[in-house]
């Protein structure tokens, strides 16, 4: 572009031609979930929908107060819409700190422009601090460029004239003009965004085991609701007399009298209810939420409730350095002084103060004299001395920084020093006499040598040969508490890689620094061009340098397919893949956008010492879930097996009332209380298996209880009145035994817990025999049940101890056979699966339309925006004037902007 170009920019005729043409910046940033798209997502769980559908027979009953089991539905729905608008509404808070404005030159003057009002061949300026708005070239001036966000590579890059600058990056010192290459969705950070939209599966045990036995109790409610009704109707049928052909033909003939058969529809919708456990899901909604407020105190933000789960899971936990374990800053590592002070002073030079080194006095000096276009070096030297009593000289001339040169210098009443790169500020006879000592330094860190000169020319060069006066390492300041957090995670077996786009030495030297494990060992990305090499990196390194971001998800999928749950943090867009692709992600909260919006937990604070506490947070959250769990799983299984047992042999036991006190004293208040209490130990096995390894015992132990009371009271004669006394009983003895195991080892809150258990029970049965219908039973009847009861506490605790010596099954993910397949590996073989089902690939579909419906919307949006920018560089059009109206529609290049056509003059 010519210069005269460069000065007066595009036309208002340029910029409308090219909004035409589709060729404007559109917003590819990842967004967070509507409102209405959080609201359906958290409405629709078959959860809900089983429990509407039960509704809805309770209400052609017209027994409304039959309805209050909805408020558990209720509530659950509201704790996750409520938890997911919370995240929302904080990412968006942090989105709307970042600036969103652009200078451009248009028609030979600078406006301001919002990002997406940029088009194509734009030419931009850019100063110190400004984020690059897209893709673009550099036309004229040159600038010290921060691209870590982008590559992970700490270096500050020079750009001049024909260099590239990538949209996303930061301008660290300098002036430039640039003119854009690309804009919208062909820029380099909207193509990792766009590699990024795709649905993520939480990869939550809890939640597949909840959704596993709902889906499971979906199944078993259809012929055993079927069958009770059935059943019931039976009974009715018989009470009235056997009407008609047949029970089937009369229940059709009462249905169309408008006479339902409420009793046998409340019995059926009764016993179903028992087998869903809605307990258990509005105990882990809640415990997860209050999880998530516990977090919110410590400035951490859990955007996904199960999160919290997956983070104590993990087993790998891959770091970025930039951002994780580094600041993003510079600091001073050392300074090490030669032994010069006091030599060559010439005669018109004041000498240094004696308790100052002259190397102290050069760099504190130096720095403060270039301070007015500190870059992060500079800055570093300026904080290191700020506490430091060094004596402040004022210059006399500044030789500023040049990226050409590689040094920045300064003249004082003691001398003239320079400070820079080794190479290009001493001389090679001065440079071989050092060159171990910088070769030494630079293993760790950059080194920059201080030295003294006669003076400096006009044009800034330096007089005469400089003589070194000391080095001064500077390395990426490393957060305080990264060396503790990274000892936490070693004390807990957790494995550490640290994945970065930096220099591998300089990454591996910082991991050996906070006590990552392996540090030594490190590896070049670049040489890593093909999967296996990949694969065979992943099993030796911990270190990985130079790696993109593309790299970076490929080392997540291979650690994944090893079986590992894999936690990754970052801040940049070059971490987006990656964090898509972990099993549990965390950002910073002044990291990049994306990097906010695709992460589950974001630190709101910056400080990765905040990890700790999440994991601490999800132990305590799946340990004691695991614990209540299985009280509420115990009741889901039994209520199955008695609705099965009482199809054969009715009627079902229970009264309703007496479910109540089994569901207050056995499930609701132990469940609550276990799954609040403290609990950081480690977590070990399946979330399903541990829960069923408990409930299970009980369950058995409950339904042949209830087998040997019914067989008891069809041999003896015993009242339905006394059936239903002895069936409450031997359910509540093993119940509370199952307490009893889950309690172990026994704090004071749990024998507490034990006692209000046993005291609330013997309370309700011999205080209130009434309301619960309690029996009273005959010395030969309560003998038969003092039987029953040792019976069934021996079978439970027979049935855990066998439960405790099974060996836990081995899982292992295989894929590359069209859709994946699933191996179990386990005791009495193996088992091979499909990973797919047609529910997943129309739940994929549905997706895809709504991002697609997305994606129309924000290209109107977008070229509204547009027109706004032009907007801004026109003159008003005076009242009463007739203004044709602009025609949009959508074409192959994105946008067709139809302007009115001039009437030609006659």
């Amino acid at each position: 572009m010519a210069a005269t170009d460069i000065e007066r920019g595009l036309s208002t005729a340029e910029v409308e031609e090219r909004i035409a043409a589709g060729k404007i910046n559109r917003n590819m940033e990842l967004k967070t979930k509507s409102v209405r798209e959080l609201i359906i997502e958290n409405l629709c769980t078959l959860f809900n929908l089983i429990n509407v559908v039960l509704a809805i027979l309770v209400i052609m009953t017209g027994s409304f107060k039959n309805l209050t089991f909805l408020f558990v539905v209720f509530l659950n729905t509201a704790i996750g819409v409520i938890q997911s608008m919370r995240s929302k509404k904080m990412v968006d808070k942090l989105t709307l700190l970042t600036s969103k404005k652009a200078i451009a030159v248009r028609d030979g003057a600078e406006v301001e422009l919002d990002l997406d009002q940029i088009v194509l061949d734009d030419i931009i300026r850019l100063g110190r601090g400004d984020q690059i708005p897209a893709d673009a070239v550099v036309v004229s001036g040159e600038a010290l460029v921060n691209e870590s966000l982008l590559t992970g590579e700490s270096d500050l890059i020079k750009k001049q004239p024909g260099s590239e600058l990538m949209s996303g990056s930061f301008i660290d010192s300098g002036l430039l003009r640039a003119r854009v290459v690309h804009v919208g969705a062909d820029n380099y950070v909207a193509k990792i965004n766009n590699e990024a939209k795709y649905v993520k599966k939480v990869n939550s045990e809890i939640m597949n085991a909840l959704n596993a036995i709902v889906r499971f109790a979906s199944i078993i409610m259809i012929p055993l609701g079927l069958a009770l009704f059935a059943a019931s109707v039976s009974g009715l049928w018989d009470a009235a007399g056997t009407p008609g052909d047949s029970a089937l033909s009369w229940c059709f003939s009462e249905l169309l009298a408008g006479r339902v058969p409420s009793s046998a529809l409340l019995s059926t919708v009764g016993a179903l209810l028992g087998m869903i456990p809605q307990g258990l899901v509005l105990l882990t909604s809640s415990v997860l939420a209050i999880a998530t407020v516990r977090l919110a105190r410590r400035k951490v933000l859990a955007q996904q409730l199960y999160c919290i789960e997956t983070l104590a899971r993990v087993d790998v936990l891959c770091l970025d350095k930039t951002g994780t374990i580094t600041s993003g800053r510079m600091e001073v590592e050392g300074t090490y002084p030669l032994p010069v002070e006091g030599v060559g002073l010439a005669p018109d030079e004041a000498p240094v103060p004696v308790d100052t080194t002259v190397l102290d006095f050069a760099l504190a000096n130096v720095a403060r004299a270039t301070s007015a276009d500190a870059n992060e070096t500079c800055q570093a030297l300026l904080n290191y001395y700020a506490d430091r009593p060094v004596e402040v000289s004022e210059p006399l001339s500044v030789i500023p920084f040049s990226s050409s040169k590689k040094w920045s210098g300064a003249s004082f009443a003691q001398g003239s020093y320079v400070m820079g790169a080794a190479q290009f500020v001493l001389s090679e006879r001065i440079f071989a006499q050092v060159e171990n000592r910088v070769a030494e330094l630079a293993d760790t860190c950059r080194v920059l040598v201080v030295a003294r000169v006669d003076g400096f020319t006009p044009d800034g060069d330096m007089v005469g040969e400089a003589e070194p006066v000391g080095f001064v390492t500077i390395r990426d300041e490393i957060r305080t508490s990264a060396a503790e957090t990274i000892g936490y995670f070693n004390e807990q077996g957790v494995t550490l890689n640290v994945i970065s786009g930096d220099d591998p030495r300089t990454v591996s030297s910082i991991a050996r620094v906070v006590g990552v494990p392996g540090a030594d060992a490190y590896v070049d990305a670049t040489t890593l061009d093909t999967p296996s090499k990949i694969d065979a990196a992943v099993d030796r390194y911990h270190v990985f340098g130079r790696v993109t971001p593309q790299q970076k998800r490929e080392l997540v999928q291979a650690l994944k397919r090893r079986g590992h749950t894999v936690a990754m943090t970052g801040d940049g867009v070059n971490d987006v893949l990656a964090l898509k692709e972990a099993d549990c992600s965390v950002a910073m909260a002044a990291g990049s956008d994306a990097a906010r919006n695709v992460a589950e937990i974001v630190l709101v604070d910056n400080d990765f010492a905040s990890m700790p506490a999440v994991v601490a947070e999800g132990r305590r959250s799946i340990n004691n879930l695991q614990r209540s769990a299985s009280l509420f799983l115990t009741k889901t299984l039994f209520s199955m097996g008695l609705a099965a047992l009482c199809i054969a042999l009715p009627p079902y036991p229970f009264e309703p009332i007496q479910m109540t006190l089994i569901n207050f004293f056995c499930i609701g208040a132990p469940g609550f209380v276990l799954g609040l209490e403290p609990n950081n130990a480690r977590v070990k096995g399946s979330f399903l298996t541990n829960v069923l390894k408990r409930a299970l015992p009980a369950s058995v132990a409950v339904i042949l209880a209830a087998a040997l009371d019914i067989f008891v009271a069809r041999v003896f004669g015993f009242s339905q009145l006394t059936l239903s006394t002895m069936c409450l009983l031997t359910s509540c003895a093993a119940s509370v035994s199952l307490i009893w195991r889950i309690s172990q080892p026994l704090t004071p809150l749990r024998v507490m817990l034990f006692v209000f258990v046993v005291v609330g029970i013997l309370v309700g049965v011999i205080g209130f025999p009434e309301l619960l219908s309690i029996a009273n039973l005959s010395m030969g009847e309560a003998i038969i049940l003092l039987v029953i009861v040792v019976f069934t506490c021996s079978v439970f605790f027979k049935l855990a101890t066998m439960m405790d010596s099974l060996k836990p099954r081995r899982r292992h993910a295989a894929t590359g056979f069209g859709r994946g397949v699933r191996v179990r590996l386990g005791r009495g073989g193996g088992k091979v699966s499909s990973t797919g089902s047609t529910a997943e690939r129309f739940a994929k579909r549905v997706a895809a339309d709504m991002a697609q419906r997305r994606e129309e919307r924000t290209t109107r949006e977008a070229e509204a925006r547009a027109l706004e920018g032009v907007e801004k560089t026109q003159p008003k059009k005076k009242k009463g004037a007739g203004v044709k109206r602009s025609r949009v529609t959508k074409s192959a290049q994105g946008i067709k902007v139809s302007m009115p056509s001039k009437k030609k003059k006659k």
